[in-house]
C-alpha cells in the first residue's frame, strides 16, 4: 500500500495549493505500525477526557455564522478552490487540518507565515519565513502568531491605539446562541500573541537587522492599511460600516475567544516533515511549591495550580488533570479567581504578556487583556464586586494596572515600586483602596477622583523605628487599617501609612517563628499562616483596637487557637472552600505538599491531612527503569520517589538525612528484575536501594501488604567528601563509576555487595560520566569536568589494583582534553566570509550593468577606480578568562565525543577527539580544539543542558536552559550540520528557572520524561495513541528471596563521617603507629635492662675501698662516642627547633596577644598577703589600667590655668595693639612734621593772630571747664540719688545667700519642685561625674594596693631576715647539746597567691612537668573516648614521646650526683670519728663559756624572730582593718556609680529632646539680644535725628534773628521784605512730610513753633499774588533786598533739611515700634520655651527619681519609729544627713537672734529717715530764697533774666577769629598757587613755541615728501596714493593738544577770579554771618555760599548784595 503524503509543516493555510514535498528523513518506523491518534495534540480534556472523533474537523465546532463567513471568503478566490488537505500518517490515519492556519515563531524568533498563493511574494515577506508583523528576537520557539489577516489588524491596532485608550478595534457582530468566537473574530486580539517572552538574554541587533526591521515596519504599514480595509469590507456588515466612528463599541457579554486560536503550539522547522504531534503531554507529576501563591480552588473538587507553561486543573475525586497552555510560551506568572468562581485570570510571562480571563467550568477564553506590563505578571486580584481586576508586573516596570476586564480596558495604571512586588489586593470593604507589598515595602493605594480625572495615588508605608522587612502577607481591615506580617514573625498594624503598633506574644515572643506568609479575615477572626508550620487564630477586636503602651512599640497579645500542621512544614498559602456546607482549607506547603485542614477548633476537628506530596524545589536527577514503566527522582529535599508513569501515580518514597544530587537506575545486566537504583547525595554518600513489590513477600500472621511498592536500602558507602554529581554503570554491568565535586572518580566492582576498586583524581569537579557504548571495542569512561576538561580512562580491573595502603589508582592510562574556545574564531571567519560575499555581489552587479550597457550599444568610459570605503576593522579574537563550563556530552566514536558548553561558548555542538600521545603533557597547559563544530539555532544564550537519545538513536532529545524541549530527528544515527537544522521544539517548564535537569525516554521509546529546576516532572507520548496506553501496565519488580529475613542495612547518617579513602588511610596510619609502638617498647625494655646492669656495677664500685674505686671517666670506653652522641643530639635539637620554628613563633605571638589582652591591661593583679601565725590575710584590688582618656582628663589644665593663659594672651594682644597704635601716631606726627617742613612759613601777623586766639580760647576754656565741672558735680549728685525701688547690692547679695542657705529642702518628687539652673544635669556632666568617681575609686584602690604590696615586700624581707637568723641559730645550736637546743622556729614561706607574677616565670623543668601532665590528661581522655588514634589521624598530629621515652639515661644521670654526694658525707663522718679525742680543762672552760654565750644568743635570736613575726601580723591586721573600711566605702562608691550610670542612660535617652529645647532657647536668646542691639541702635539714631532737628531749628531761629537785625528799627519795607522772606516755593511736599513728622515728634515746643511758622507762611502765601519779589521796590536798599533773597534761599534749604530729618525720624520710629512688637513676640516665645525646658527638666527629674538609690544605714541611724518600733515599710521615711539636721536646728536659733537684731536696726533707720525728711524741707526753703535773690539782682543789673553760662560761652566769638585766620592762610596759599600757575603757563607757552617750530619743520618735510611722492606716482601708477597720512595725523594731534591747553588755561583763570570773589565776599561778612557759617558747616545739613562749580558761581555774584564793613559794624550785636 502506498504511504499517504506526509503532513505539511505548521502554518499551512487551509485551501492553499499544496507544494511538492521533498523526501522526508523522519524515521516513520518509530511508530511501529500504530495509527496516529485523531487528537494527539494538547487539548483541554487531558488524558482521561474522550478523544476528538476520528476524521472530525475543527470547523465542526464553529458556529453557523462562521461557516457562512468562511464560505463567502472562499468563494471570493475562484483560483484557489477549497480543497481539504490529507495529512500523511501511518496506517492511513488522518490528522484533521486546523481551521485557520496560525503563524508560528521559529527558534530564531521570527514569525513563520503559511504558504502564500501563487505569484510573487509581497515586499514585506521577501525573506523566507518572514511575517508582516515580525516579532522581536526574544520570541520563544513554539509561540504562535495569529493568521496573517489577524496579524495585520493587530499591527494596525498596535500602531493606532495605545493601551488603555478608549478606541477599541471593531468586534464582529454578536451571533445569537454562539458559544464560541468565530474565526474572523480572532481579529479582536489586538496585541498579538507573538510578542512573548523567553528567558533568553537579549541580543542587540546588528545594523543590517535594524535596517531590515525599518523596511519591515514601512512595508507592514502599507500592507496593514490594505489588508485591514479589505478585511473590513469582507467581514463587517453594511450597518456596521455606516455606524459613526465616535460611538464606542462594547464587547458582548456572550463573546468568547477560541482557545485553539490563542494557545501556544510546538514549533516545527518548516518543510521538515516532523509531525506537530510528535510529543503530546501525558501527565504532570511535579508541583512548583516554591511559588508564593500556587494554589487555587474553584470548587470543592477542583484544585488549580501552575506547572511550567501549563495551568493544571486537578480533579480531587478522579485524580485526573486538565491542562491550559500559555498563549505566549513564555510561562505563567499568577492565577487568581473571580469572587463568584465563574471566571479565573491567568497572568502570563513573556514580552508584552497577556492576561487571560477564562470561563469556568467551560475553560473558554473569555477576555484577553494586553499591555499591562513589559516582562511578566506576578500578582493579580479581583475586587469584591468582580468588576475590576488589579495586576502588577515584574521588573523592569513593576506596573500596577487597574482593568475594566470585561471591556478589556485599562482604567488606571502606575508604577507600584522600584523593587520586587509580591502581591496586590483590593480592599474587601472599600473598593477604591488597594494594597501592594514586596521587598522592603508596603504601599497603600487609593483611586481618587481629581479635577483632572480619576487618579491612582499611592502612599508608601513608613517603618519608623521598626526594622525594614519584606512583607509577604497582609490583610485589609474594614476600617481601613492594614495588618501585615514580618520576616521575624511579628505582626504590624498600619494606620495612615505609619506603624501604629507591633504585635507579639507574651514575653516579647514572636507571633510566628519565621516569616508570616498570609493573613486572612475569616468570620470575624484573624488567621495568620506562618512558615513555621503554625496557623494561629487571633481576636480581631483586640487587634483592631491595639495601641502602643510604651516606647518599645510592642503590644503583647495571645492567640485564641492555634494549629501545628506538622514537622518540617512551611506554609506559604491557604485557600478556603465549602464542602457539603462545611468550611475546608487547603494549604500549600513550601516543603512539597498540599494539606487539607479543618480550622473549626472544636471537639470534632479533624487532624491535618496531607493530600499530595511532591519534591520541594529543583529536581536534581531522574532515571527510568530499563524493563518497565517506572521512574525514580531525587532532589535536595532528601527524598527519593518512585513513579508509575502509566497509571500516573507515585508508588513510594524514602527519605534520608541529606539531599540527593545524582541518580541512575541499574541496567538489566546488573539486575534482571530492574529493581536496583544507585543514588548519590550531597554529603558524598552513595546509596544502593531496591524497589520491590511487597505483595511478593510471605505474609506474616496478622499482617497484610497493601502498598504498591516499597523501597529498601541495600547498601550505603561513602566514596567522596562532597556532593556526588554523576553515576554510571559500565556497559557489561561490572563496574559502577561515581563522580563528585571533590575532583575524584571512584570505581566499584558490582556484585551482591559493591566493593571499592579505587579512585582517580581529575582536574576539576565532575559534571557527567558516560561509558562507551557496546559498539566500541574497548570499554572506556568519558569524564566531563565543569572547568572544561574531558578525560578518558579504561575500566579498571579489580585484580590488578593494590589497595593495601590506598585506593588511589596511579597507573591507570588517562587521556586528557582541555577545551580551548574557538567561538571567536568562528565568528571572525563568518564575518570575513560575509564581507567577501558582499564584495563578490557588488562586483557581479557591476559586471551585469556593464554587460547591459554593452548590449544596449552604449560606450562605457573608463573611469578612475573609485576609492573603496574603508572597512571596519575585524573584531579581535576573544578567549574567556574562565573556561566555559561543560554542560553535557556523549560518545560519537572511539576516542571522539560531542560537547555542549555554556557561557561564552554556547550556541554550538563541538566534536572533539583525544590525542594518542599526550601522556607526558601537563593537563593544565593543554589547549585542545574541536575538529568539527555544528551551530545550533537559537542557543547563543540558551544552551543545551541535557541530551538524551531514544533506544534506536534516531531521535535526539535536548533539554534547554529556558525549560524548552527539543527533538532532533537523526538520519544515519549520527550528528551533522544538516540533521540538526530541522527540529521540533516545545516550551514546557518555566522559562525563568525551569531549566531541564533530566530527560530520558522509556525502555520501549513510547514515552519521554522531563524534570526541571521548577520542580515539575512531565511525561509525554511519543507518537503513541491513548488507546494503546490503556493496555499498558507498569510491572513492579518482585523482591529478592530472603529479603524479609535480612537485617536492616546500616546507613551513614553522619555528614562528617569518613569516606572510603579516609577509612583506609586511618587504618594504615593505625597499623604504622602500632608497629612503631611495638618497636619502641622493645627498645625501652632493652635500655631498662642495660640501665639496671649499669647501676649494679656503680653500686659495686662504691662498695670497694676508695683507692680501688674507678673514676667516672674510666667508665667511658671512648669519649668520641659521647661526643658523637652529643653532636647528634644537638643536630636533632636544631632540627626539631627548625621544624617547630613556625609553631614556636605562632605560640609566641599567641602568648603575646594573651598578655596584651589579659595581662598588660592589668595595673594590679590580685595579691593575697597571709599572716605568719594567724589565719588573717589581706588581698589587693584587681585593677585594670585606666584608659587613655582618663589620663588626658588628668593632664587637661584646670580652669584657673586656662583663664590665666587667656588673660596673658589678651594682655599680650593689647600690648601689641598699643604699640601698633603708638607707632601709627608716631608715623603720623612724622609725616606732619615733614609736610610742615616742606610747607613755607606763614607770616608774622598770622602767628600773632593765632597766639591771640589761643589766649582767648584758653580763657574761654577755663570758664567752660569751670561750668562743666559744676555741672558734672550736680550730675554726679543726682546720679547718686537712689530711685524709689532702689535695693542695696549688699542686701540683695545677703538675701540671695540666705535663700540658698536657709535650709529649705524641697523633695525632688514634689510637684512644685523646680530644678535650679546650677543643678541642671545632662549626659556630659554626668559622664564627667562618673569619670571623676572612677578616677577617685581607682586612686584610693591604688593607694591601698601600694600599702599591701609594701606589706608583702616587708614579709619578703622578714622571711629573708628570719632565714639568716635561723641559719645563725643552726650554727649556734650545732655547738650545743641536743637537750639544750630549743626547737627551731619555722621559716615562713610565701604562698603562691602572694607572688602571682611567678606563675609567668618558667624554666625547662617546669615546661617538661607541664608537658607530662598534659600528656597524662590526653592519654586519660583517649582511653575514655575509646579510639586513641582517631583524633591524631583526623588532625594529622603525631604525639611527641615523653621525656622518659626520649632520654632514659637522664634519670640515671640526675641520680648519680646525689649518690656521690651522700658517699662523700659518709666518708667525712668516718674521718671525723677517727680524729676525735678527749679535751683538756682549759678547753672545757672555754667550751662552758661558749655554751653560755650560745644559749643567750639562741634565746635572743628566737625572741627576735618571734618579735618580727608578731609585728608583721600586727601590721597586717591593722592594714586589714583599714582595708575593710575602704571596702565599705568602695561598695558605696560602686552603688553610687551604678546609680549614676543608670542616670546616664536615662539622660542619654533624653539628651536629644533636651538639646532640641535648649537649642530653641538659645536661638531665642540670641535673637532677643540681636533685637535689643537693634533697638539700641535705633534709639541712638533717633536721638541723633532729634539733635539734628534741634540744631536745624536753632539755625532757623538764628536766620530770623539775623533778618530782624538787618531790617533795623522802623524800616518802611519791613512788611514787604518779611513777605519776600516767608514766600512759599514748592513747599506742598514739605508740609505733608512736616505734618507726618510732627505727629511723631514728642517736643511740644517744637510743634508750637512749627505751627506759628506755618501760620505765618499761610498768611504770607495768601498775598503772594499781590506783589512781585523779583524787583526791588523804589527807595528800598538793594543790598538789603538781596540779603533778604539770600536768607529766603537759606530758609528753604533749612526747611528742606528739617523735613528730611523728620521723615527719617518717623521711619526710624516705625521700625522701632515694629521691632518692639517683634521683641515682645520673641520674649513671649522665650518664656514659653523656658517653661517647656523647665517642665522637661522636671520630667527628667521625675524619670531620675524612679531609680532606686541604695543607702546603707546602721540601726542607730534609723530614727523613724512607729510606736517605739521600726516599721516594716520605710516608703514614708526620709533619708537625711546628720550635719544638715544639726544645721537646721542651729538655724532656728540664729534666725531668732537675727530677727531681734533686724528690729533694732529698723527702728534706728526709721528715726534717721524722719530727720532727713525735715532737713530736706529746710534746704528747699533756703534754695528758693537764694533763687529769688539772684533773679532780683539780675533784673536790677540787666533788666531781664540772663543765662550766665550762655553769656560766658558767647562772650568771645572764637569761631570768627579762627575764620579770619583761615582766610589769611587761604589767601597766602592761593597767592602761592597763583604764582605756580603763572610759572606753569610760561612753561606751557615755551612748549607751545617749541611745538610750533617742530610743526613748521615737519610741514617743510611734508612738502619734500609730496614732491617725492609725485615722482614715485609717475613711476608706479598702479600703487595707491596712501602716503603721508601718518604725518597729517601728527599735525592734527598737535592742534588738539594746543586747544586742550588753551581751554585748561581759561578754566584756571576763571577759577582764580572766582576764588578772589569768594575771598572778598568772606572778608566783607559780619560776625553773625560767620557764626551762621560755623553752625551750617556740617555734612548733613550745612549749606555753603560758595559755588560748587564755575557755572554756578555766576548766580550769587549777581543776586547777593555785597555787604560792606560798615553794615556789619552797624548791625546789632549779641549780649
Amino acid at each position: 500500500m502506498a504511504r499517504p503524503p506526509p503532513p505539511p509543516a505548521r502554518g499551512r493555510r487551509a485551501g492553499s495549493p499544496r507544494r511538492a514535498h521533498k523526501a522526508l528523513p523522519f524515521p516513520w518506523h518509530l511508530s511501529q505500525g500504530r495509527a496516529l491518534p485523531p487528537a494527539a495534540v494538547p487539548s483541554l480534556r487531558g488524558p482521561s477526557a474522550p478523544a476528538r472523533p476520528p476524521g472530525g474537523s475543527f470547523e465542526k465546532t464553529a458556529t453557523a455564522a462562521r461557516k457562512d463567513v468562511t464560505l463567502k471568503k472562499k468563494t471570493k478566490n475562484p483560483k484557489n478552490p477549497p480543497a481539504p488537505l490529507i495529512f500523511g500518517g501511518i496506517g492511513g490515519a488522518v490528522c484533521p487540518p486546523r481551521p485557520r492556519p496560525l503563524h508560528q515563531v521559529t527558534a530564531a524568533g521570527r514569525c513563520q507565515p503559511p504558504p502564500l498563493p501563487d505569484g510573487p511574494p509581497p515586499r514585506h515577506a521577501r525573506r523566507v519565513g518572514a511575517c508582516a508583523h515580525r516579532p522581536r528576537r526574544t520570541t520563544a520557539p513554539g509561540a504562535l502568531c495569529a493568521p496573517r489577516d489577524r496579524c495585520l489588524e493587530t499591527g494596525n491596532a498596535a500602531m493606532e491605539a495605545a493601551p488603555g485608550k478608549e478606541d477599541m478595534p471593531s468586534f464582529p457582530r454578536e451571533q445569537e446562541g454562539a458559544d464560541e468566537k468565530p474565526a474572523e473574530g480572532a481579529q479582536a486580539d489586538r496585541s498579538g500573541v507573538q510578542e512573548s517572552k523567553t528567558s533568553l538574554p537579549k541580543e542587540s541587533p546588528t545594523a543590517e537587522e535594524q535596517e531590515e526591521e525599518m523596511e519591515q515596519v514601512e512595508s507592514d504599514t502599507e500592507s496593514i492599511e490594505g489588508d485591514s480595509a479589505e478585511q473590513d469590507n469582507s467581514e463587517v456588515p453594511l450597518e456596521a460600516q455606516k455606524r459613526p466612528e465616535e460611538v464606542e463599541k462594547k464587547i458582548s457579554e456572550t463573546f468568547f475567544y477560541n482557545y485553539e486560536d490563542i494557545y501556544s503550539w510546538p514549533f516545527v522547522t518548516e518543510d521538515s516533515g516532523i509531525p506537530i504531534n510528535l510529543l503530546t503531554l501525558k501527565h504532570s507529576f511535579g508541583y512548583d511549591c516554591t511559588r508564593s501563591v500556587n494554589l487555587l480552588l474553584m470548587d470543592s473538587q477542583t484544585l488549580m495550580y501552575i506547572a511550567g507553561n501549563q495551568v493544571v486543573l486537578l480533579d480531587l475525586k478522579t485524580k485526573s488533570q486538565t491542562y491550559l497552555r500559555s498563549t505566549s510560551g513564555g510561562g505563567i506568572g499568577f492565577i487568581t479567581a473571580h469572587p463568584t468562581k465563574q471566571y479565573f485570570a491567568v497572568g502570563e510571562k513573556g514580552k508584552k504578556p497577556n492576561l487571560i480571563i477564562y470561563d469556568y467550568p467551560s475553560l473558554r477564553p473569555y477576555r484577553i487583556l494586553r499591555g499591562g506590563t513589559e516582562e511578566a505578571y506576578v500578582s493579580g486580584d479581583f475586587n469584591n464586586a468582580g468588576t475590576l481586576l488589579a495586576s502588577v508586573g515584574s521588573s523592569p516596570d513593576y506596573m500596577l494596572t487597574i482593568w475594566d476586564w470585561k471591556q478589556e480596558k485599562i482604567v488606571l495604571r502606575s508604577k507600584a515600586f522600584s523593587q520586587d512586588v509580591y502581591r496586590v489586593t483590593f480592599s474587601a470593604d472599600n473598593e477604591e483602596q488597594l494594597t501592594t507589598s514586596g521587598a522592603g515595602h508596603i504601599r497603600f493605594w487609593k483611586m481618587a477622583l481629581t479635577f483632572t480625572g480619576l487618579k491612582l495615588q499611592g502612599a508608601l508605608g513608613r517603618f519608623g523605628k521598626t526594622a525594614v522587612t519584606d512583607i509577604i502577607g497582609y490583610v485589609e481591615l474594614p476600617d481601613g487599617k492594614v495588618i501585615s506580617g514580618t520576616e521575624w514573625g511579628n505582626l504590624l498594624l498600619w494606620e495612615g501609612g505609619l506603624i501604629k503598633v507591633e504585635l507579639c506574644q507574651a514575653g516579647h515572643k514572636p507571633c510566628h517563628s519565621g516569616p508570616v506568609s498570609q493573613l486572612v479575615l475569616d468570620e470575624g477572626e484573624l488567621v495568620t499562616v506562618g512558615k513555621d508550620g503554625f496557623i494561629r487564630v487571633w481576636n480581631f477586636e483586640t487587634i483592631d483596637a491595639a495601641d502602643s503602651v510604651d516606647d518599645t512599640g510592642l503590644l503583647e497579645v495571645e492567640p485564641m487557637n492555634e494549629l501545628h500542621v506538622g514537622r518540617n512544614v512551611s506554609l506559604s498559602f491557604m485557600a478556603k472552600v465549602h464542602d457539603s456546607g462545611q468550611p475546608v482549607w487547603y494549604a500549600q506547603d513550601s516543603n512539597g505538599a498540599i494539606w487539607k485542614l479543618d480550622l473549626t477548633f472544636s471537639n470534632m476537628t479533624r487532624d491535618p491531612e496531607c493530600l499530595y506530596t511532591f519534591h520541594s524545589g529543583r529536581i536534581e536527577a531522574m532515571s527510568v527503569s530499563p524493563i518497565t514503566y517506572l521512574m525514580a527522582t531525587t532532589a535536595l529535599d532528601r527524598s527519593v520517589r518512585i513513579y508509575d508513569f502509566i497509571s500516573n501515580s507515585q508508588l513510594s518514597e524514602i527519605k534520608f538525612k541529606q539531599g540527593g544530587t545524582a541518580l541512575t537506575w541499574a541496567p538489566r545486566v546488573v539486575n534482571p528484575k530492574g529493581g536496583v537504583i544507585a543514588v548519590g547525595f550531597e554529603d558524598g554518600v552513595v546509596r544502593v536501594i531496591e524497589v520491590y513489590d511487597p505483595k511478593g513477600l510471605p505474609v506474616l500472621a496478622g499482617q497484610t501488604n497493601t502498598e504498591n511498592a516499597e523501597i529498601n536500602l541495600k547498601q550505603a558507602f561513602k566514596p567522596h567528601a562532597t556532593a556526588v554529581t554523576a553515576l554510571a554503570y559500565e556497559r557489561n554491568g561490572d563496574v559502577l563509576a561515581t563522580g563528585s565535586k571533590d575532583k575524584t572518580v571512584f570505581f566499584f566492582a558490582v556484585e551482591d555487595e559493591y566493593e571499592p576498586i579505587g579512585f582517580i583524581c581529575v582536574p576539576g569537579p565532575v559534571q557527567a560520566l558516560q561509558w562507551s557504548p557496546p559498539s566500541h571495542v574497548k570499554s572506556t569512561l568519558l569524564i566531563l569536568c565543569e572547568n572544561g576538561f574531558a578525560l578518558q580512562v579504561p575500566a579498571p580491573i579489580p585484580e590488578e589494583q593494590d589497595t593495601a595502603s590506598t585506593y588511589q589508582i596511579k597507573n591507570l592510562p588517562t587521556q586528557y582534553f582541555h577545551f580551548y574556545s574557538i567561538k571567536s574564531r568562528i565568528k571572525l571567519e563568518e564575518e570575513i566570509a560575509l564581507r567577501e560575499k558582499k564584495k563578490q555581489e557588488k562586483e557581479k552587479t557591476k559586471l551585469e550593468w556593464i554587460k547591459q550597457q554593452q548590449e544596449m550599444g552604449k560606450e562605457i568610459e573608463e573611469e578612475e577606480p573609485e576609492e573603496e570605503p574603508k572597512e571596519e576593522p575585524l573584531p579581535p579574537l576573544y578567549i574567556p578568562e574562565e573556561p566555559s563550563p561543560i554542560l553535557c556530552g556523549f560518545y560519537s566514536a572511539p576516542g571522539k565525543f560531542w560537547l555542549s558548553l555554556g557561557g561564552y561558548d554556547s550556541g554550538f555542538l563541538y566534536h572533539c577527539a583525544f590525542s594518542s600521545n599526550d601522556h607526558q603533557e601537563d593537563p593544565e597547559n593543554r589547549q585542545d580544539e574541536p575538529f568539527e563544530v555544528i551551530p545550533i539555532e537559537d542557543t547563543d544564550n540558551n544552551p543545551i543542558h541535557q541530551i538524551s537519545f531514544c533506544t534506536s538513536r534516531l531521535l535526539m532529545f535536548c533539554g534547554m536552559q529556558n525549560g524548552a524541549l527539543r527533538v532532533y530527528p537523526l538520519q544515519d544515527k549520527d550528528l551533522s550540520v544538516n540533521t540538526l537544522k530541522e527540529y521540533w521544539s516545545f516550551n514546557v517548564h518555566d522559562n525563568d528557572y525551569g531549566q531541564i535537569q533530566g530527560i530520558c525516554s522509556s525502555y520501549d521509546d513510547r514515552f519521554l520524561i522531563t524534570s526541571g529546576g521548577d520542580g515539575n516532572i512531565f511525561t509525554f507520548n511519543i507518537l503513541s495513541p491513548e488507546d494503546v496506553h490503556k493496555e499498558l501496565k507498569a510491572k513492579i519488580p518482585s523482591p529478592r528471596s530472603g529479603l524479609e529475613k535480612e537485617k536492616a542495612t546500616e546507613d551513614i547518617e553522619d555528614p562528617n563521617a569518613y569516606n572510603i579513602e579516609e577509612v583506609k588511610q586511618k587504618k594504615e596510619y593505625e597499623r604504622i603507629m602500632n608497629e612503631a609502638e611495638e618497636k619502641k617498647t622493645k627498645k625501652r625494655e632493652e635500655l631498662i635492662a642495660l640501665r639496671h646492669e649499669f647501676l649494679f656495677l656503680l653500686q659495686k664500685n662504691q662498695e670497694l675501698p676508695k683507692h680501688m674505686q674507678l673514676h667516672r671517666e674510666q667508665y667511658e670506653m671512648d669519649h668520641r662516642i659521647f661526643e658523637e652522641l652529643d653532636r647528634q643530639t644537638a643536630q636533632r635539637i636544631q632540627l626539631v627547633q627548625k621544624e617547630l620554628a613556625w609553631e614556636h613563633e605562632k605560640c609566641l605571638i599567641g602568648l603575646q596577644k594573651l598578655r596584651n589582652q589579659f595581662r598588660d591591661s592589668l595595673e594590679f593583679d590580685t595579691v593575697v598577703v597571709h599572716a605568719i601565725q594567724s589565719s588573717h590575710q589581706i588581698s589587693t584590688y584587681r585593677l585594670l589600667a585606666m584608659s587613655e582618656k582618663y589620663y588626658q582628663d588628668k593632664e587637661r589644665p584646670s580652669w584657673k590655668r586656662t583663664v590665666l593663659k587667656q588673660a596673658w594672651k589678651q594682655a599680650e594682644e593689647r600690648e601689641i595693639v598699643t604699640e601698633t597704635r603708638h607707632a601709627r601716631i608716631f608715623e603720623g606726627e612724622a609725616e606732619k612734621l615733614k609736610t610742615s617742613e616742606v610747607r613755607k612759613p606763614i607770616t608774622h601777623y598770622i602767628e600773632s593772630k593765632r597766639e591771640q586766639i589761643r589766649r582767648i580760647v584758653e580763657k574761654s576754656d577755663k570758664v567752660k571747664a569751670k561750668i562743666m565741672k559744676r555741672k558734672a558735680e550736680w550730675d554726679e549728685l543726682y546720679k547718686s540719688k537712689p530711685s524709689d525701688d532702689y535695693e542695696n547690692p549688699e542686701d540683695v547679695r545677703d538675701i540671695k545667700e540666705a535663700q540658698e542657705n536657709m535650709g529649705c529642702y524641697k523633695l525632688k518628687t514634689a510637684s512644685n519642685y523646680r530644678v535650679p539652673e546650677h543643678k541642671h544635669m545632662n549626659a556630659e556632666k554626668k559622664v564627667m561625674q562618673l569619670t571623676s568617681l572612677e578616677v577617685l575609686i581607682h586612686k584610693r584602690k591604688v593607694n591601698m594596693n601600694k600599702e599591701i604590696m609594701s606589706l608583702r615586700d616587708l614579709k619578703v624581707s622578714i622571711i629573708d631576715e628570719i632565714k639568716c637568723l635561723v641559719q645563725e641559730l643552726k650554727s649556734i645550736q650545732a655547738a650545743l647539746d641536743l637537750s639544750e637546743c630549743l626547737p627551731l622556729p619555722l621559716i615562713p614561706q610565701l604562698h603562691p597567691d602572694e607572688v602571682p607574677e611567678k606563675k609567668f616565670e618558667y624554666d625547662s623543668d617546669i615546661l617538661l612537668k607541664f608537658k607530662e601532665e598534659q600528656e597524662a590528661k590526653a592519654k586519660l581522655q583517649e582511653q575514655l573516648e575509646g579510639s586513641p588514634s582517631s583524633r591524631a589521624f583526623r588532625q594529622g598530629f603525631l604525639r611527641a614521646p615523653s621525656i622518659k621515652e626520649i632520654d632514659p639515661m637522664a634519670q640515671a644521670a640526675g641520680a648519680r650526683p646525689m649518690k656521690i654526694a651522700s658517699s662523700v658525707v659518709t666518708e667525712q663522718q668516718k674521718v671525723f670519728e677517727i680524729e676525735k679525742a678527749e679535751p683538756t680543762e682549759m678547753e672545757l672552760e672555754i667550751l662552758k663559756r661558749e655554751k653560755i654565750k650560745n644559749l643567750y644568743l639562741q634565746e635572743t635570736l628566737i625572741k627576735k624572730i618571734n618579735a618580727l613575726v608578731i609585728n608583721f601580723d600586727a601590721e597586717l591586721r591593722f592594714l586589714r582593718h583599714k582595708k575593710l573600711k575602704l571596702d565599705v566605702q568602695m561598695k558605696s562608691a560602686d552603688l553610687r556609680y551604678i546609680t549614676w550610670y543608670q542616670e546616664l542612660l536615662i539622660l542619654k535617652n533624653l539628651e536629644k529632646h533636651e538639646n532640641l529645647l535648649q537649642g530653641c532657647v538659645n536661638t531665642l536668646i540670641s535673637e532677643q539680644e540681636a533685637i535689643r542691639s537693634k533697638l539700641n541702635s535705633y534709639l541712638a539714631q533717633m536721638e541723633d535725628r532729634k539733635c539734628e532737628i534741634v540744631k536745624l531749628q536753632e539755625c532757623e531761629k538764628a536766620l530770623y534773628a539775623n533778618f530782624q537785625a538787618s531790617l533795623g528799627e522802623n524800616n518802611e519795607f519791613a512788611h514787604f521784605l518779611t513777605k519776600v522772606l516767608k514766600k512759599k516755593i514748592k513747599c506742598m511736599e514739605k508740609k505733608e512730610v512736616g505734618r507726618e513728622a510732627d505727629e511723631e515728634d514728642e517736643n511740644e515746643e517744637e510743634n508750637d513753633e512749627e505751627s506759628t511758622l506755618g501760620i505765618d507762611e499761610e498768611n504770607s502765601g495768601s498775598e503772594d499774588e499781590a506783589f512781585d519779589d523779583s524787583v526791588c521796590p523804589k527807595n528800598c536798599n538793594e543790598a538789603l533786598f538781596r540779603n533778604t533773597i539770600q536768607l529766603r534761599q537759606k530758609r528753604l534749604d533749612i526747611e528742606k533739611a528739617l523735613t528730611e530729618e523728620k521723615k527719617v525720624a518717623a521711619n526710624l520710629r516705625k521700625e522701632y515700634n515694629a521691632l518692639v512688637k517683634k521683641a515682645k513676640v520673641v520674649e513671649t516665645s522665650l518664656d514659653t520655651a523656658d517653661r517647656e525646658l523647665e517642665t522637661f527638666q522636671w520630667e527628667k527629674q521625675q524619670r531620675l527619681n524612679e531609680l532606686y538609690v541604695v543607702v546603707p544605714l546602721k540601726l542607730h541611724q534609723v530614727e523613724y519609729l512607729v510606736n517605739g518600733e521600726m516599721p516594716s515599710d520605710f516608703s514614708q521615711a526620709l533619708v537625711f544627713t546628720n550635719q544638715s539636721l544639726e544645721y537646721l536646728q542651729k538655724r532656728i536659733v540664729d534666725l531668732h537672734n537675727e530677727k531681734i537684731m533686724q528690729r533694732e536696726i529698723y527702728k534706728k533707720a526709721q528715726e534717721q529717715h524722719k530727720q532727713l525728711v525735715q532737713d530736706k524741707k529746710e534746704m528747699k526753703i533756703k534754695i528758693q530764697r537764694l533763687e529769688e535773690k539772684c533773679n532780683h539782682l539780675m533784673m536790677m543789673k540787666f533788666g531781664r533774666l540772663v543765662d550766665f553760662e550762655a553769656v560766658q560761652a558767647h562772650s568771645v566769638n572764637i569761631r570768627m577769629e579762627e575764620l579770619e585766620v583761615q582766610i589769611m592762610e587761604k589767601e597766602y596759599v592761593h597767592s602761592q598757587e597763583l604764582k605756580e600757575w603763572e610759572e606753569r603757563i610760561l612753561d606751557l607757552q615755551q612748549q607751545l613755541m617749541k611745538l610750533t617750530k617742530e610743526n613748521t619743520s615737519k610741514l617743510q618735510q611734508l612738502n619734500r615728501f609730496c614732491l617725492e611722492k609725485q615722482q614715485l606716482e609717475t613711476k608706479l601708477p598702479s600703487l595707491k596714493n596712501d602716503l603721508g597720512v601718518e604725518f597729517q595725523g601728527t599735525q592734527t594731534t598737535d592742534t588738539k593738544e594746543k586747544a586742550r591747553l588753551e581751554s585748561r588755561l581759561k578754566h584756571t583763570a576763571r577759577d582764580t577770579a572766582l576764588l578772589r570773589e569768594e575771598i572778598n565776599l568772606l572778608s566783607s561778612k559780619d560776625g553773625c554771618l560767620r557764626e551762621e557759617l560755623a553752625l551750617l558747616r556740617r555734612k548733613d545739613g550745612c549749606l555753603f555760599l560758595q559755588p560748587s562749580s564755575p557755572q554756578d558761581s555766576e548766580t550769587p555774584t549777581e543776586s547777593f548784595p555785597v555787604l560792606t564793613p560798615e553794615t556789619v559794624t552797624n548791625g546789632p550785636s549779641l549780649p
